[in-house]
């Protein structure tokens, strides 16, 4: 697997990836797993990071704990949020730390986590929807939130940025954002119900960059785009927003991919923390 947008980190056998952009601020640990580098075995080979799958608790505590250890977050102190595909997204602080992994999770139907509390590391998971990363550089804010595209026609990106902008009084023209790896413009292909729901929501110019036909009434949903537009739409800066060039479904081989396993699979995870202060660059 190649990439013209993300550092790909190679330690021993563990594979991750981070976001240059994010990097050279200096003020977060993150990083987007890939499946290599755990303990994990079978179809979960071999770093699983979702509980609740098939594989064992321990091999998902394991493989968290490498993950997160190499890019300098406890493991123990990971926030998990619920992903239901749909729209809502959760403040949480320093009484949340553990929950979902050391503590019982009462984060109940949330597809989005943002804090601006240092050391207070978020944690979603994915194997084809769209991981979106927020990092607000100027109020010190960060947020995940887990866009299947149930999650994008609801418009989940710019509900994000809105609610960094009502609880921590951001401006969107400071915030970063990433769309990572998941499933790309060349693979998510979906019938007519599913392209009514876009339909809705982009007016007829946008679904141009977003909706491509196919043969037998089947078409092409560019996700990635989708959720450009809706970022576009909350006043994020387009030279802010990073957009993936990695397809999950294409490089099955390194990413857990839900279509191209037909659900067989282990998840992917999204990362990310506040440094403290005397970390800055």
């Amino acid at each position: 697997m190649e990439s013209d947008v993300f550092t790909i980190h190679r330690e021993g056998h563990l594979m991750y990836l981070t976001i240059p952009a994010f990097d050279k601020t200096g003020l977060v640990h993150h990083c987007f797993s890939t499946k290599l580098g755990g303990v994990s075995e079978g179809i979960y080979e071999s770093m699983n990071v979702s509980f609740g799958r098939g594989d064992s608790d321990e091999n998902v505590k394991k493989n968290l704990e490498i993950l997160c250890g190499a890019i300098g977050i406890d493991a123990k102190d990971l926030v998990f949020s619920d992903q239901i595909h749909k729209d809502v997204i959760m403040t949480v602080g320093e009484n949340d730390r553990g929950k979902g992994i050391v503590r019982e999770n009462d984060i109940v139907g949330v597809d989005g986590l943002m804090t601006n509390r240092v050391k207070v590391p978020l944690h979603t998971t994915y194997a084809d929807c769209v991981p979106l990363y927020f990092l607000d550089t100027v109020k010190k804010v960060i947020a995940i939130s887990h866009a299947g595209w149930r999650g994008t026609v609801k418009a989940i990106g710019a509900k994000t940025v809105n609610k960094m902008v009502e609880a921590y009084d951001s401006q969107p023209e400071d915030i970063l954002v990433c769309i990572a790896p998941s499933i790309g413009p060349c693979c998510f292909e979906v019938g007519e119900e599913v392209v009514q729901e876009f339909r809705q929501t982009f007016n007829e110019y946008e679904q141009k960059k977003v909706i491509r036909k196919m043969p037998e009434s089947k078409y092409k949903i560019n996700l990635w785009t989708a959720n450009k537009l809706v970022l576009l739409s909350a006043g994020i800066l387009p030279e802010h927003i990073t957009v993936t060039d990695i397809c999950t479904k294409c490089n099955h081989d390194v990413m857990f991919s839900h279509r191209a396993t037909k659900g067989k699979r282990g998840s992917l995870a999204a990362i990310m923390q506040l440094k403290p202060k005397h970390f800055y660059y």
